[in-house]
């Protein structure tokens, strides 16, 4: 094998080891997961997984603001990165350092190569290393973010205390079919039996409860055992606890990131057995923040959403904030995802396009994106060979006043940003929706 004695080495031995990126099931990764020791005790104090199409990631940054803010020492682990790959796995909020990286990353070999010889994906090694990392600090609570679907994600080869379904859309449908029920269905497959089962969404597919039930996994569902209301002063959570008592805390500040997805991270906190105060979460919806999601830098506003599900959430929080300019749209999408409807959902709220391309083998180019924004009657701005180009373009001929939404894909956000930085302009302070 190579030199692998940086995290930089590692991963790009990582992208070379398995003939193909997402390779779903969970045979091979069992099998790795039982020789690094990860089925033989309890990865955390408590476990909560959450699995969705969209709000994933909102979820897991609101319960660790709530459980840090609790006293509770936090592991959580993310995917995708936007710009380093440390991003994905952070205890009580800092992200982990490079030598612990390689040091798991090392363990996990150790257990590939031992006995018979197991080929692992980009994911599955990543998603090793990290439960690694968390079984030995042992935190309090271990937020883990599915990656794709649920029943055969790496994620799930840990039993979670809570599963935690956000919501259910069309995506990945090379992988998870376009039948909604199928989709919620494998979504649903992180749930166990008996354990809570915590539905953040009054649209799911209606497979996603019959599943929990099969299971006789207790179900919190949104709008039924726990809901959220806004007030005058901010808004206000009503759940309850694991035993069935009835809980409301009030005057809560807007955590600038889905209500939907906070009030579910209450309700999951809850039944992990955090007794929830006031002040803590007060504090806590103040302070999160979620990189890559509405997040403003100056007057762009940059988001990962690559489905018309979340294009859909985007622009109704763009609506309620008005531009005092023209508001352009830099779009970058991979070539599996759904352009049309993308674009469709954005629309109301955009005045011009700047279609981008992206490189890879899954990548699109800004001609196909400009022919769906034609046939949608949009105008066209400017076609960029890359989200750098199409950052740099519209930096010089944007006017005072205007502004810009960067989405489309992770890649889109991660070089736009990176593009934005070097030209001055910095991220405020918090992410906001």
């Amino acid at each position: 094998m190579a030199d692998t004695t940086t995290l930089e080495a590692w991963l790009a031995h990582l992208e070379r080891q398995h003939p193909v990126a997402i390779d779903l099931g969970l045979e091979r990764v069992t099998t790795v997961a039982v020789r690094l020791g990860l089925t033989s005790r309890a990865l955390a104090g408590c476990v909560i997984t959450v699995a969705g199409t969209n709000g994933k990631g909102s979820t897991v940054a609101m319960l660790d603001a709530l459980a840090r803010e609790h006293g509770w020492r936090s592991a959580a682990y993310t995917s995708p990165h936007l710009q380093r790959y440390n991003e994905r796995l952070c205890f009580d909020g800092q992200e982990i350092d490079d030598a612990a990286l390689v040091e798991a990353f090392e363990a996990v070999e150790a257990a590939r190569l031992a006995d018979e010889e197991i080929s692992l994906t980009y994911f599955e090694v990543g998603t090793l290393a990290a439960l690694w990392l968390i079984m030995r600090q042992q935190p309090d609570v271990a937020l883990l973010e599915v990656g794709l679907g649920g029943r055969l994600d790496a994620v799930n080869v840990i039993d979670p205390d809570v599963a935690v379904v956000t919501t259910v859309a069309q995506d990945h449908a090379a992988f998870l079919g376009n039948h909604l029920e199928t989709i919620g269905e494998e979504k649903a497959g992180i749930m166990r039996p008996g354990r809570p089962a915590v539905l953040g969404s009054t649209a799911l597919p209606a497979s996603v409860r019959q599943h929990a039930e099969s299971l006789a996994a207790p179900v919190f569902a949104l709008g039924e055992r726990f809901d959220w209301q806004a007030t005058a002063d901010g808004w206000q959570w009503q759940g309850e606890t694991a035993t069935g008592e009835a809980l409301t805390l009030r005057s809560l500040p807007d955590p600038y990131l889905p209500l939907d997805n906070a009030a579910t991270a209450l309700q999951a906190l809850t039944l992990a057995g955090i007794s929830l105060e006031g002040a803590a979460c007060q504090r806590a919806f103040g302070r999160a923040v979620l990189a890559g999601r509405l997040q403003w830098q100056g007057p762009w506003c940059l988001d990962v959403g690559h489905n018309p599900h979340a294009a859909a959430y985007v622009a109704t929080s763009l609506a309620r904030r008005p531009s005092r300019g023209r508001r352009f749209c830099l779009l970058g999408m991979l070539a599996d995802k759904d352009a049309k409807g993308v674009i469709e959902a954005l629309a109301p709220q955009i005045d011009a396009w700047v279609p981008v391309s992206l490189s890879g083998d899954r990548a699109r180019g800004a001609e196909q994106l400009a022919a769906f924004l034609e046939t949608c009657d949009a105008q066209v701005l400017h076609c960029a060979a890359s989200p750098d180009a199409g950052v740099r373009w519209l930096h010089t001929n944007m006017d005072n006043g205007d502004e810009v939404l960067v989405c489309g894909s992770f890649w889109t956000v991660a070089e736009a940003s990176t593009t934005l930085e070097s030209l001055g302009v910095v991220a405020s302070p918090r992410s906001v929706s």
